[in-house]
Order: C-alpha cells, then sequence, then structure tokens
C-alpha cells in the first residue's frame, strides 16, 4: 500500500488550553487522513488530549541524538523553528510533527505515526544525519536541504535564494549558538605552574 499523505484533513484549531482527540483513516488509494472531527467509524482514534510537554521531548532529543551522535541541542533548535515543540503541527505543505517531516520523508523513514514524539524524532534525526553526509558536514547546507529538500541545494550547492529557507538556516543557527552559549561554562583566567597564564571553561584539567 502507499504511504501517501494527498488529504490531511487536520482542525488543530486549539491552543494549549483546548483538548482535542485525533483520528486516522486510509482511504482506498492509500491516501492517510487526518481530523479531530470524524466523520465516519473509519476513523481510529489515534491520541487524546492534545499536550506540549517541551521537557519531555528534549529528554528524547538528548536521548536519541546521542545515539546517532548529533548534537541535541542542534536538534532543539530546528525543533524550536520548525514546529514551537508542538507535537502535532502541521504545515500548509504537509509537514507533520515536532521535526515537520514531509510525506516523502514519513515514508522513506517508514513512520508509522508522525505525531509519536519519539518516532518522529528519530526520524528526524536520522534524516538530518543523511543530509550532513550528503553534503559533506555542511551544517549551512544541511539545514537548507531539510527546509528545502536535497535537490534542491545540489543543483548549486549553497543555500537558494528563497526567503523562507535562508530564514530556517538563519533561525536555527541562531537558537543553536544562543543554547550553545549559555550552556558553556565561564571562561576563567588560571596561573600554570610554569608561570602560564592560560584561560580556559575547564580550570579543573589544570588543577
Amino acid at each position: 500500500m502507499k504511504f501517501l499523505i494527498g488529504i490531511i484533513s487536520i482542525n488543530l484549531l486549539f491552543s494549549t488550553l483546548v483538548e482535542a482527540d485525533i483520528y486516522r483513516y486510509i482511504d482506498e488509494r492509500g491516501v492517510v487522513h487526518y481530523t479531530n472531527i470524524p466523520k465516519n467509524d473509519r476513523y481510529q482514534k489515534i491520541f487524546s488530549s492534545p499536550e506540549n510537554n517541551k521537557t519531555a521531548y528534549t529528554a528524547l532529543v538528548q536521548k536519541i541524538a546521542r545515539q546517532y551522535m548529533i548534537d541535541p541541542m542542534l536538534i532543539n533548535a530546528i525543533i524550536e523553528t520548525e514546529s514551537g515543540w508542538d507535537r502535532f503541527a502541521v504545515s500548509s505543505k504537509g509537514a507533520l510533527g515536532l521535526m515537520q517531516l514531509m510525506p516523502s520523508t514519513i515514508k522513506d523513514m517508514n513512520i508509522k505515526n508522525p505525531f509519536d514524539p519519539e518516532e518522529n524524532i528519530d526520524a528526524g534525526i536520522r534524516y538530518f544525519r543523511a543530509l550532513l553526509k550528503r553534503f559533506n558536514g555542511d551544517l549551512k547546507l544541511a539545514l537548507a536541504a531539510y527546509n528545502a529538500g536535497p535537490s534542491v541545494i545540489e543543483k548549486n550547492n549553497r543555500i537558494p535564494d528563497i526567503p523562507e529557507t535562508r530564514d530556517f538556516v538563519n533561525t536555527v543557527l541562531s537558537i543553536y549558538n544562543n543554547n550553545k552559549r549559555k550552556s558553556s561554562p565561564p571562561i576563567v583566567k588560571i596561573k600554570l605552574s610554569d608561570g602560564t597564564i592560560l584561560l580556559t571553561n575547564t580550570p579543573d584539567l589544570y588543577r
């Protein structure tokens, strides 16, 4: 069966104060439909009472990102930019979940439920790691490919003149660098036994 998301009838018009159930059904063409207002009994409930538990999600990011040797703070920045930590986020282009995965990526990564936080984060990290490898570790190009698609980036091997893509790359890097600065130990001045003055953020290594 083809896994296509041709019609996404999600009426997620709720805030953190509103509760809603999410239903899904796959029609005879293999098209997956999501909604919070089922029109018939073909829909099956897959979630109840949406929540935005950022603390739980960042813990998942820590665990999964380290498995794939990707900086968790970078993935946090991607999620912050893509979905604002809303596990039920749906873009106008059909991207789903915390890491805003497109239907083609959902299919390639063999995702069963794109709104499941662990499954979404795991697939998103695997996909981003593949992009980093594809673009020889160039972080900016990998981020641009995550937003615009790798084929667009490979045409000229640079970030395209697409405002949305440029904004995405700049925003992710800004959040990432800011979080790294906040988490880095302060730089202190120490004097070594030979009289050398050293500036370091790991003074315990020299004591």
